[in-house]
């Protein structure tokens, strides 16, 4: 591997006149990236000066702001160990300092009452007036930050994060998309994890601007700030794509459907869109192909926490329907089931903290491979396919295999359906509980979309019945994770009567 990034953006001040823009609902503040890499350095003093040291854990929990930023990098100026707290699932309790070993705690809404409990506003003022401290450097099997899971249940598993992990994968990136000088990159989904921090790195590494919003500014925010790149999970492009195709038909028919379209994406995002990245979890050919129609190109990639980035689609090596080619420094490799391992040369991590006996070793063989759960192939040319989860396979109990993903996919379709799970509650039939776009529901329209997904499957992949949601899925009532992907057992659980009760074909729950 070349110069590691992380000690060059310790070691070496960004170049001129690139920034960091933090964007609110009603404001934005701007900050030159050569003013935050030294407030860092400042605030890389003060916790020195608090008694933090190599090694020790700092934590944060708050939404995306300056402070976040500005915390991380000066953990990783003394060689800290940053711990990365979600809002959406953690409160500013005081048990947390002990549970996950912090030697200091900043939080949105704490009061400091609690000793190393300490407001996260705090971090600002911390950077003024202390001195910088000489950084550390790292080794590749160093790491400098632990990045908590959304599991569905218990307490979140960690992953620490390695150097050479972090390294490789910002270095792929940069290989095959070559942000510059003129771009900027516009970042809304949680700082705590740890990918979206990806793009504050690589913006001092490379030289470009980076946008940080929240998930509930963004779309206010995207035209002001007028990005290169959006990096989103796919249910957010789907909700953009929804209200784009509101909008234009609002709009009358003036302008030729195509025209129209391009033109309602270009009031969300802005004009000056180079492309849009989409991972975390599948997205739909429909939401794809609109936004390639539309002329703003989506690319699809794959990876885990446990893995980072393993392949992605670019302008150079782009096949729809696939999460792309494998990334260097990454192997895929498929058992005689197509269930996926990846084997990467500087592996994330080799084991899970905060875990029950046993789980690491079920996801973690020898020599830095991964056993993902995904089932997927290689095309001829290299192009990697994902099925669907093994754990999501249901099995019939005439012996017959069905993947769920392809189902689900297809539901998800109609515009009324934001998102579906399948399950199997007898081993005889199907059922799917869906999300609702909006409410009240079109019930019609979901049967329409029911009968279509039906026509288009076998024999032993029909829908019996439709759960509809009482309210729509979301990281607030616990049914989706910070990323925005389904919690399925949670799912099951709140709609356990309903999945099991065998009457009628559409349900709508009240």
């Amino acid at each position: 591997m070349t110069t590691s990034i992380l000690n060059h953006i310790n070691t070496e001040p960004p170049r001129a006149g690139h920034r960091l823009s933090v964007a609110r609902l009603d404001r934005t503040e701007e900050f030159d990236l050569q003013d935050v890499h030294a407030m860092a350095g400042r605030l890389a003093g003060a916790l020195l000066e608090l008694g933090v040291a190599r090694g020790d854990r700092v934590g944060v929990l708050a939404p995306n702001c300056l402070e976040w930023v500005l915390l991380d990098l000066a953990a990783l100026r003394i060689g800290a160990v940053t711990v990365g707290f979600d809002p959406a699932k953690f409160e500013p309790d005081p048990a947390l300092i002990e549970r996950y070993g912090l030697a200091v705690f900043f939080a949105h809404g704490a009061d400091d009452a609690a000793p190393r409990l300490l407001p996260v506003a705090e971090a600002r003022t911390l950077a003024q007036s202390a001195e910088a401290p000489e950084p550390v450097r790292y080794e590749p099997e160093d790491f400098t930050t632990i990045k908590l899971t959304s599991g569905s249940t218990g307490e979140p598993k960690g992953l620490t994060a390695s150097v050479g992990s972090i390294d490789s994968g910002i270095t792929a990136v940069q290989e095959i998309f070559a942000h510059g000088e003129d771009d900027n990159l516009f970042v809304f989904l949680p700082l705590s994890v740890l990918q979206q921090r990806y793009w504050i790195y690589s913006a001092l590494r490379f030289g470009h601007d980076v946008t940080l919003s929240t998930y509930e500014a963004a779309f206010v925010t995207l035209r002001r700030a007028r990005p290169t790149v959006v990096m989103g999970v796919p249910g957010f492009f789907e909700t953009a794509k929804s209200y784009i195709e509101r909008q234009v038909q609002r709009s009358g028919p003036e302008t030729a459907p195509a025209e129209a379209l391009a033109e309602g994406a270009r009031k969300v995002f802005g004009d000056r869109i180079r492309y849009l990245w989409t991972g975390s979890a599948p997205a739909g050919s429909e939401v794809l192909r609109f936004f390639t129609d539309a002329g703003l190109p989506i690319y699809e990639g794959y990876g885990l926490n446990e893995t980072c980035i393993v392949t992605k689609n670019h302008p150079g090596a782009h096949r729809p329907g696939s999460v792309g080619k494998v990334l260097p420094h990454k192997e895929v490799l498929l058992d005689h089931e197509g269930v996926i391992s990846v084997r990467s040369r500087y592996p994330v991590c080799h084991r899970y903290e905060y875990a029950p006996p046993g789980v690491s070793e079920r996801v973690f063989g020898e020599n830095g491979t991964v056993r993902t759960g995904d089932l997927g192939y290689l095309d001829e040319d290299g192009y990697l396919y994902i099925r669907g989860r093994a754990d999501d396979v249901i099995v019939l109990e005439n012996g017959r295999k069905v993947v769920v993903r392809p189902i689900e996919e297809h539901m998800r379709a109609s515009r009324e359906i934001e998102e579906c799970v399948v399950f199997c509650p007898t081993q005889t039939y199907l059922v799917a509980v869906v999300s609702p776009a909006a409410v009240p529901v079109d019930e019609a329209a979901v049967a329409e979309q029911l009968a279509r997904t039906n026509a288009a499957f076998g024999q032993d992949e029909q829908i019996r019945k439709v759960v509809i949601a009482r309210e729509p899925f979301s990281v607030d009532n616990g049914l989706l994770t910070s990323q925005f992907k389904p919690l399925r057992a949670r799912i099951a659980e709140r709609y356990h009567h309903e999945i099991h009760d065998i009457h009628g074909s559409i349900h709508v729950c009240c």
